[in-house]
Formats: C-alpha cells, structure tokens, sequence
C-alpha cells in the first residue's frame, strides 16, 4: 500500500511539477506588466494575413515530421498508412501539452492501434528521430553564431565584457541547460526500459533503422523542410506586429535558436523558458521589456492554440481514415 502511494505521489509531482515550474517562470516575466495592453495589440495591433501565412508553416512542419517518420519504420517492415503518421504527430504534440513529453508514448501508441505497428520498434524510430534532430538544432545554432559573430565584430575578438551582454550569452546559457535536462531524460527513459526484457532490442532495431532508409536525400529533404518550417512559423509572425517588423532575418535565427534551447525545458509547450529567452533577447536587439512581453505572449498563446486545433482534427480523422479496420 505504501509503495503504491509512492507511486502515485511520483506520478503526480511528475504531472504537476512542469506546470508549476512553466507557471512560476510565466510569473515572474509578467510580474509587472501591463495585459491591457497586450489586449489592444491583439485586436488593433496585429497583422492576421501574417499570422496565418505563419500558421501555416507550423502545419508544414507537422506533416513532414510524419511522411519522416514513416521512412524511418519501412526498414522494419512497417507500412504504415501517411495520414496515420501525419495525425500521430498531431496528437502527440497536442498530448505533450498536457504532460511534457508524454507525446513520444502517444504516436507509437496510435500505430499500434491502427495499423499493428511494433511500439517498441516504432518508440525507437523516436529516439533516431530525435538524435537527427538534435544534430541538425546543433548544425542551425553553429551557422547562426558563425553569421551573427560576423556580424557583430567583423574580425574583432569581441571582449568578455561583450560576450555577457551579447545574445549569446543567453544562448549558451539555455543550450547548457537543455543539455543537462535532455541527458538527464535519456537515463531515465532507458533505465526504464531496460527494465523490460526484449524491449531493449526492439528499441535497438527501431534506433538502426536509420541504415535502411530507401531514399536517404528524401529523408534528409524531410528533416531540412521540417526546420525550415519550424523557422518560418516563428519568423513570419515578426510581420505581424509594428515594433517588430524591422527585425532581420538573422535576429530571427538568433531567438530561433535561444527558444528553440528554452523549450527543452519540460514545460507544456515551453511555456515560460520560451518566453524569458525570447524576451531577453528580443530587448538585446532593441525592443523595449512591454513590446517584448507582447510579442512572446501573443505568439506562443496562437501558436499553441494551434497544437490544440490540430491535436483535435487528429484524434478525429484517425476513426475516419480507419474505418475498413474498425
């Protein structure tokens, strides 16, 4: 009885901590500030024809992690349908809303329900899928601080001075962090499993599918066209607003990154590191703390609002496009 209560008081931190950690950081940003404003911007202030073209890219990226992953479950002569696919990674970012991470279990889930797909074999398709896109983050990051180093000092070694008050700083602070969040969440989830016999294996053989890929330049077209998506979601909406519409591309690729390192974080969705990182590097480039404020909150509340809208249109579709197999 004891250890059951162990358990569940486990389960429940497990739930509750992310939220009140997101929560608490959320706090803090907005401690003082102004959400009336914030109200005016969102129905006087913001350009819709750019936020929905931005939208759209978010919908892109979905899609195309999808038609990815099922490249990476042919090789273990899984065929699933791509609707299936598309529609897990629907529910499955939508799922991790509601408990951070929790989206990796749901999508396989949803494969085996529909099409017999191993979860053991297709949860270790997951694991590939995330140490491709951990070294592409890696690739985007080392491009941007190459250009905005560049940039910002020509061929200057820029003083340690400079480095603290430079966006990097910011950066690399959140790079660390999610760094040590992400090893941390890897031991874990293995130590999990390694304690169920045989799934070891399967999770092995899902993780070296990557070598039997058919058609590697499609595989690596996918994962490109799924940051590129990532990127344009979150570059775009810069036009929706006035006090953000003259930031360049490469201040876009510069939060890019930092929000991208913040939503290691497991919040739902990143709420609250997103926010700090975006805002602090937002006031790096000249923005004031108010517009910031604006900025991060409109756009992560839109853009969440969307993970939701898809993450219904999923678990709706998927009976649907099933019916034959009911």
């Amino acid at each position: 009885e004891e250890l059951r209560m162990k358990k569940l008081l486990k389960k429940t931190l497990k739930l509750i901590l992310p939220v009140v950690l997101g929560g608490f950081i959320l706090f803090w940003v907005y401690r003082d500030f102004d959400f009336t404003k914030a109200g005016d911007v969102l129905l006087h202030g913001t350009n819709w024809w750019w936020m929905l073209f931005s939208l759209l890219f978010g919908v892109f990226a979905q899609v195309f992690r999808g038609w990815r992953w099922r490249q990476t479950l042919e090789p273990l002569d899984a065929f699933p349908k791509k609707s299936d696919c598309v529609n897990a990674i629907f529910i499955s970012y939508a799922a991790s809303l509601v408990v951070p991470r929790i989206g990796e279990v749901s999508r396989c889930g949803v494969l085996a329900k529909y099409d017999n797909v191993s979860f053991a074999k297709s949860l270790g398709t997951v694991v590939t899928e995330r140490l491709v896109d951990t070294l592409t983050i890696l690739l985007i990051t080392g491009i941007t601080v190459l250009l905005q180093f560049l940039q910002q000092t020509g061929t200057k070694i820029p003083s340690l001075v400079h480095l603290l008050t430079s966006v990097w700083f910011y950066i690399i602070l959140f790079c660390f962090i999610g760094v040590v969040i992400l090893l941390y969440y890897l031991r874990k989830t293995l130590f999990f499993y390694e304690r169920v016999k045989g799934f070891v294996l399967n999770i092995w053989e899902g993780i070296m599918s990557l070598k039997g890929v058919r058609n590697i330049p499609l595989f690596i077209f996918y994962t490109l066209a799924i940051w590129a998506c990532y990127f344009l979601h979150f570059y775009f909406t810069f036009y929706c607003f006035a006090f953000t519409a003259h930031l360049g591309i490469l201040a876009a690729l510069v939060m890019f990154v930092g929000g991208t390192f913040a939503v290691i974080v497991p919040t739902p969705n990143g709420a609250g590191p997103w926010h700090f990182a975006i805002i602090s590097m937002m006031m790096l480039y000249g923005v004031n703390v108010t517009d910031a404020g604006i900025f991060a909150l409109i756009v992560h509340g839109i853009q969440t609002f969307l993970v939701v809208l898809l993450g219904v249109y999923g678990l709706a579709a998927l009976p649907f496009t099933n019916r034959h197999r009911a």
